[in-house]
Formats: structure tokens, sequence, C-alpha cells
């Protein structure tokens, strides 16, 4: 699994920003300004592409009472049996906007935090791989040489239910943990949709618990927090009574036992599906 890598947990942002002491840690990890990057679980190498969820986006905290049970439409779950991560080989790597085409970012890795780059897939085409980008808006996506990344198999998927405040864990398509979560308040939802895991961290601010994983969906209502871009997280916390409320600022917060249970199972480009 990751290790924790030093540096804030702010993945817009360059790579020479040194952590920020923020007092709103984020609880959407869209302000890390907190952490030390940390080694995450490898996924099996695999030379088989595997389709990946599209991104979408999560609910922010704002303290509000939690939807009455089929007042709000829940997308179906997506946890995929298997699927692909791109694991960046070199220093850095080019985004394209479509196979062959025009540049649209180089990317650095490892990433500011100190986490290595990696990505989850979501196509596949003539050399070419098309993967989820942790950038604005959610659901963003870009093309990558296949030549320049390490594909691997990842078995686990995590799909949250904010209307009931609970965290599934999946492996080869079948629920093996169920854990109970906070998630963003009314005004501070949790964005919904598909998106992926893209560095863990060790917290070095108080309120994160002993980890956090960043991804790749961001805010719909806040366009930064703590520092951050409002990039929202998964991690820990140091009020446990705040589980199973909605009462964060969009980020997922779970008991500490268990977000350092998925610590050591998950890698980096693992789904997570928000709805």
């Amino acid at each position: 699994m990751p290790r924790p890598s030093s540096s804030r947990f702010r993945p817009g942002v360059l790579a020479a920003v040194v952590a920020i002491a923020v007092a709103a840690v984020i609880v959407v990890l869209a302000m890390r300004p907190w952490s030390a990057p940390v080694a995450a679980p490898t996924s099996t190498p695999s030379s088989v592409a595997s389709s990946t969820p599209t991104p979408s986006a999560t609910r922010g905290p704002t303290p509000t009472p939690t939807p009455t049970p089929g007042s709000v439409p829940v997308d179906a779950v997506h946890a995929p049996a298997t699927s692909t991560v791109a694991a960046v080989r070199g220093a850095s790597i080019a985004v394209h906007a479509g196979p062959g085409g025009a540049v649209t970012t180089t990317l650095t890795n490892p990433q500011a935090s100190g986490a290595p780059l990696v990505f989850l897939v979501v196509a596949q085409q003539d050399g070419w791989v098309q993967v989820q980008l942790a950038q604005r808006p959610n659901g963003s996506t870009g093309w990558v040489e296949k030549a320049s990344v390490d594909l691997s198999a990842d078995p686990y998927a995590i799909v949250v239910t904010t209307s009931t405040n609970t965290l599934e864990l999946y492996k080869a398509g079948k629920v093996v943990d169920r854990y109970p979560v906070a998630t963003g308040t009314g005004g501070t939802p949790t964005p919904t949709g598909h998106f992926a895991l893209t560095e863990l961290l060790a917290p070095t601010n108080a309120g994160y618990g002993p980890y956090a994983y960043g991804t790749t969906a961001f805010s719909d209502v806040l366009n930064s927090f703590g520092g951050g871009p409002g990039q929202i997280g998964l991690h820990g916390t140091d009020d446990s009574s705040s589980i199973g409320t909605d009462s964060s600022h969009g980020c997922v917060r779970m008991h500490n036992a268990d977000i350092s249970a998925l610590a050591k199972l998950l890698p980096l480009g693992t789904p997570i599906q928000v709805r």
C-alpha cells in the first residue's frame, strides 16, 4: 500500500507549495494542506484494459437532516469486478485531448504531495489510454500514451451512498465490507458521480485521522477550502460522533480504524462511486 508522502494535500497546485497550516482542515480533500504521502497498496500488473466508471459529483457538508429514503433518486450501484489503473513511469507525462491530439497539460510524477501519479483507465485505443483526471469539471478525462504508463488490474471498488451515509467495499464485484460514514451537509454536499482515488496521505493536521485518500472529485459548491481547490477526500476523523450524519464540507469521513483498514487494501486509481 502507498506510504505517506511528505506534502500537503493540494492536487491542482504546483509542487513548489509547502504545506500551509490551515485551521479548517480538509473536510473536502480539496484542501490538502496537511499531509505527508503514504505508500498505497499496489494493484496486480496486467496488460488487459478494464473500463472505469465515469466521474461524477459528490455532495459537500452543511448541517442538514439526512434525506428521507426514497425522496431523492439514487443511481444504480456501479462496482466493476475489475478496473485498470495506469501508473506513470517517468518524471512527467503529457495529457492529450485525444489519441495523438494536442497536449492539454503536462503532469509531474510524483505529485506535489509526494504520492506517485496513478490514473483510473476509462478506455484504450491504438496505443493510447484514456484516463480520469483530478481537475474541474468533475468527470474530466484525457489521453496519455500507453508506452508511458504501466497498467495493472484492480479488483476493488468503493460505493458511497449519501442517503444512508454508508460506504460499501467491493472486491471482484461483490460486497466484502460495509462501513458507516459522514458525508456533506445540505449546503456543502458531497458531489455524486464516478471518481477515483488519487493519493494516500498521512495527515499532519489534527482532525483527519491517520490516513486520507485524495480523489478526482471536487466540491460543486466550494471552489476553494482550507487553502486548497475544494478537492474531495476520503479520510478519518477525530470526531467519531459525526459518523453516520451529514456533517462534512463534502469529504467522506470514516472511523479511524476503518480508514486504516482501507489504506492497507486500496491501490491508487481504485474507482469510487458516490450516489
